[in-house]
């Protein structure tokens, strides 16, 4: 096929996933207008870190672009008088650091490319829509049947993935939907080997896997295509969304915050853990399990974008889970996943933070042993339950799978064996990922304590103590030397040491006056 033959020189592959802070170190004011250095850091190392320099104008406009998410984000007010005053400019300073602190906590808004384009505009600069077209246009030239319908724009939270709606020209009703997305950190396949596994997807056949209709790659990107599906994912069904909405627009803020009935839970589950079940007993890696993976159709749920993995893509939930050491295979972290998801059936919205400490009310307390096996405190220290160990928890275990179509997902040894050592790096790179959070942690905390107002108070409190024994021992070597000196001069005998060995301390402390 006519795709693009070499990846872009050069190519920086990042981890989009790694949580960006930022903190406005100072302002300057010019002629009519002030500006804020602000410092931005890529996770934990402070090397990683850079200045960027915003106007108040620049946070405005980002904010607009923002309000599509339909959050009431806390940006100060305008204000045309008395803008330029040093008090007003200190308090919007405190202002606009509360704002970046609000989008770059908040998931999904520190994920989507605006937020992204405005902390680091240098490795976000290049239009990934304006790629993918390019690239789909290529594609098209050797696959004449395939037609564009429109852009699917934003729909989904990937920065380097975008949606086109298609049609084959000799059956025009017929909707499908293209995917395009590039390289992530995580590609450890080889480029043959790479290519070979995208084109075996549409092989795969399962009834809780959503069918891949056709698929190829080339060195740096691939491309898919599946059915339209009118009704979308498991996300769209819990927030009432429609499928083609922009990302910030159907999950940011939904209008109503409603959990599914009990027996949709219990049977959505099952489904999507005998799917991963089924894809650990073939050790194909997945690792990207959340509500708007999985396609519904009916009363079945089919899981979406097993090509991510393949990619290197880093997970939807990567943030949670590169903080527990525990949760560090690709198993463990599909599990983890399906927490996430299980709690957002059940509530309608996504944990307000992981661990989780207590749960509200479940329609079942069977519900809550799932949820606390997999996102409480204890699971999260300890580790995660096997996939066939939730299957035979009570929530699951009584759910009856009625399907004839035969699961089937042939791969060749050799390609097994690469899926086996992708996997084996994929897992690798997230334990050192771990252990570097672990060890920032711990630091943090050290000097968090050290720096403490109790602990200054301690710290002074027990110089004095030095201080005042010290003092006392001095005083003691003194009278010590005066009394030795004291018998020397009277003849009186005094106790017999080495003369090539020091007198022990105990001797000089405690010499009879």
């Amino acid at each position: 096929m006519a795709f693009m033959e070499k990846p872009p020189a050069g190519k920086v592959l990042l981890d989009d996933t790694v949580p960006l802070t930022a903190a406005i170190e100072a302002s300057q004011s010019l002629q009519s207008h002030t500006e804020y250095i602000i410092r931005v850091q890529r996770g934990i190392s402070v090397e990683n870190s850079w200045q960027i320099v915003r106007r108040y104008s620049d946070f405005d406009l980002l904010n607009n672009s923002l309000q599509i998410a339909g959050l009431s984000l806390p940006l100060p007010p305008k204000k045309l008088i008395g803008n330029m005053d040093r008090e007003f400019i200190a308090e919007r300073q405190k202002g606009l650091q509360n704002y970046l602190n609000v989008i770059t906590t908040n998931h999904i808004l520190s994920n989507c490319e605006l937020v992204k384009k405005f902390l680091d505009p240098n490795n976000y600069s290049a239009s990934y829509t304006e790629i993918a077209l390019q690239q789909v246009s290529m594609f098209f030239r050797s696959e004449p049947k395939w037609e564009v319908v429109e852009p699917l724009k934003d729909i989904g939270w990937r920065i380097r993935k975008k949606y086109f709606l298609m049609k084959i020209k000799n059956q025009p009703k017929e909707r499908l939907v293209l995917s395009w997305a590039d390289l992530g950190p995580d590609k450890y396949l080889s480029d043959k080997d790479f290519q070979c596994l995208i084109k075996l997807l549409p092989s795969c056949l399962h009834p809780f896997i959503y069918r891949v209709t056709f698929a190829t790659a080339n060195e740096s990107s691939a491309l898919l295509i599946r059915m339209f599906n009118e009704k979308g994912t498991l996300k769209d069904l819990i927030y009432k969304a429609k499928p083609k909405d922009p990302f910030l627009r159907k999950y940011c803020n939904p209008k109503k915050i409603q959990g599914l009935e009990l027996q949709q839970i219990k049977t959505y589950g099952r489904q999507i853990l005998e799917v991963l079940k089924f894809l650990h007993d073939k050790g194909f890696p997945y690792g990207h399990l959340h509500a708007s993976n999985v396609m519904l159709e009916g009363d079945t749920c089919r899981l979406l974008d097993l090509e991510n993995s393949l990619l290197g893509l880093p997970s939807f939930y990567r943030s949670y889970f590169s903080q527990f050491r525990k949760i560090n295979t690709l198993e463990s972290v599909d599990v983890h996943c399906f927490g996430h998801l299980l709690y957002e059936m059940t509530y309608g919205r996504p944990p307000d933070s992981v661990p989780v400490d207590s749960f509200p009310p479940a329609p079942s307390m069977a519900v809550v042993a799932v949820l606390e096996s997999t996102l409480s405190c204890e699971a999260c220290k300890n580790g995660m339950p096997t996939v066939s160990r939730l299957l035979q928890m009570p929530l699951f275990s009584d759910v009856l799978l009625t399907t004839s179509e035969k699961p089937q997902f042939k791969i060749p040894t050799k390609l097994k064996e690469a899926l086996r050592i992708a996997k084996e790096c994929i897992e690798k790179r997230l334990i050192e990922e771990q252990k570097q959070i672990h060890q920032h942690r711990r630091l943090t905390r050290a000097q968090s304590h050290h720096g403490s107002e109790e602990e200054r108070k301690k710290r002074k409190i027990l110089a004095r103590k030095k201080s005042k024994r010290s003092a006392v021992e001095n005083s003691e070597e003194h009278s010590a030397k005066y009394s030795n000196s004291n018998n020397s001069g009277s003849g009186a005998s005094s106790p017999l040491t080495s003369p090539s060995s020091p007198t022990p301390p105990s001797t000089a402390e405690h010499a009879p006056f």
